[in-house]
């Protein structure tokens, strides 16, 4: 289907009163979606069946960065950065004192976190012994590989 058609096509979705539009001409698939209340629209090729292609993903919007910019450019101490991916959480199970507050003092090897990911629950620990001097990261907040989560003096 060439370009042409294509837009054709979108601009006929986007004038009209309808929400969805999917033509299929020979082997190709054409799917158009009118979203929210301004006429944007999605458009979706599917490749043939026993076509190779590398899928292209569009990023999605990422958390702001407002946590790790709570972070001295020069911390004082060391930093303990998020491993994964995932959702943080204090303490083990919703009511349960956290596992570590500003001033406590942990050993390496001390639980400092839990970080759910692809519904797993991962123990985050301390990678130093010192004094938790900062925590950067709310409860139940989404974290970013590489995120600064404390601070350990």
């Amino acid at each position: 289907m060439d370009l042409r058609k294509l837009k054709t096509l979108i601009d006929l979705v986007a004038e009209s009163d309808i929400a969805e539009l999917e033509v299929t001409e020979g082997e190709s698939k054409v799917r158009i979606v009118k979203s929210g209340p301004a006429p944007q629209n999605q458009m979706v090729m599917m490749q043939p069946q026993g076509m190779q292609y590398a899928p292209q993903y569009a990023a999605a919007p990422s958390a702001p960065a407002a946590a790790v910019s709570d972070v001295p450019a020069e911390a004082p101490g060391h930093v303990v950065k998020s491993p994964m991916v995932g959702t943080f959480y204090r303490s083990s199970a919703p009511g349960s004192p956290p596992f570590v507050e500003v001033g406590a003092s942990v050993k390496e090897g001390d639980t400092l976190c839990i970080i759910e990911a692809m519904k797993l629950l991962n123990e985050i620990d301390a990678d130093a012994s010192g004094v938790i001097k900062q925590i950067l990261v709310e409860n139940g907040q989404p974290v970013e590989f590489g995120q600064p989560l404390f601070v350990i003096a």
